[in-house]
């Protein structure tokens, strides 16, 4: 067992628009004295200019699977050269408390360097092996899905 933290801070301010509501922006501070703007997302009255819960949710499940893909790839004899991925959530409802991240699509692109690359069936077998064993993933309700290139 591991336990994980951060630190939320926020202090009442004016809405940078609407006056007569509240900021929603925060910050979180995260090991290594990282500190990370925070706010509602735009359609709930966020700053375009901050991270927001869903990116950061979605983000960390992306994370999660390209720490894991690279570990088997690694445990496998590959060498990753680079791994980017453009991670999508979707917010809506789902049919029991209201709204919810339902859906998340990653997108991971990935090339391989070293004399040993793997075929596509091998690569697809990466993934869902990372799929599996990923523990954001395996915390959360949203279906999950892998569109690899």
């Amino acid at each position: 067992m591991s336990v994980h933290e951060a630190a939320i801070s926020w202090t009442h301010a004016p809405h940078a628009i609407e006056p007569n509501t509240y900021s929603r922006n925060h910050s979180v501070s995260l090991k290594g004295n990282q500190e990370v703007a925070v706010s509602a997302s735009v359609e709930f009255k966020g700053d375009a200019n901050c991270a927001d819960p869903e990116q950061m949710l979605i983000s960390a499940v992306s994370s999660c699977h390209m720490l894991f893909f690279l570990a088997i790839a690694e445990m496998q004899g590959f060498q990753v050269a680079s791994y980017q991925d453009d991670p999508k959530g979707y917010l809506e409802r789902n049919g029991k408390q209201g709204m919810a991240i339902t859906r998340i699509e990653l997108s991971p692109r990935i090339t391989f360097g070293g004399d040993k690359v793997p075929d596509q069936e091998t690569i697809s077998n990466i993934h869902s092996k990372a799929h599996n064993s990923c523990f954001i993933r395996n915390s959360v309700t949203a279906e999950v899905t892998i569109n690899a290139t």
